[in-house]
C-alpha cells in the first residue's frame, strides 16, 4: 500500500497596526519572533484558521483583508513541509500574548528582530508592496 506524504496547510497573518506589524515570540521550537499563524484545523477554512490563530496568539479580533501571497518552499518550516497562505489584516486594541506566543509586540520595517521560518522574506515582500503603492 503506497504512503502519500503531502504538505500541511498553514496560515500566517500580517496584522498592520499603524506603520508597524504585530509579531509574536514563539514558546515552541523554533524559538524566535514570527508572524501570528499556525496550522489549519480539519474542517476549517483558511480564513477561519487565520481569524482563530490571530485571536489565540494576540488576543485581538482582527478584520481580515485579502490574501497576500502563498509560500510553499519545501524547507520554509524546519518541522515539516508546509504551504502557508498569508493574509493581510488590521486590528484595534492592545495585543496580549496567548496560546503558544510568549510575547507579542509591534515592529517596524527598520527594527525587525530575527524571524522564524521564512517570515523575513514574507515581511520583505509585504513592505516592498507597501512602498510600491505609496
Amino acid at each position: 500500500m503506497p504512503t502519500h506524504r503531502n504538505p500541511v496547510p498553514t496560515v500566517d497573518i500580517i496584522i498592520a497596526m499603524g506603520t508597524g506589524v504585530i509579531l509574536v515570540k514563539r514558546k515552541n521550537p523554533p524559538l524566535a519572533w514570527a508572524l501570528p499563524g499556525g496550522f489549519v484545523d480539519y474542517g476549517e477554512s483558511l480564513e477561519q484558521a487565520a481569524v482563530r490563530e490571530a485571536c489565540e496568539e494576540t488576543g485581538l479580533s482582527i478584520r481580515l483583508g485579502r490574501q497576500f501571497h502563498t509560500y510553499s518552499e519545501p524547507d520554509r518550516d524546519p518541522r515539516q513541509h508546509t504551504v502557508s497562505t498569508v493574509f493581510l489584516a488590521t486590528a484595534e486594541g492592545t495585543p496580549v500574548a496567548g496560546d503558544d506566543a510568549g510575547e507579542v509586540a509591534i515592529f517596524h520595517e527598520g527594527s525587525l528582530p530575527p524571524l522564524a521560518f521564512d517570515h523575513a522574506r514574507i515581511l520583505g515582500d509585504y513592505f516592498a508592496a507597501q512602498r510600491a503603492v505609496a
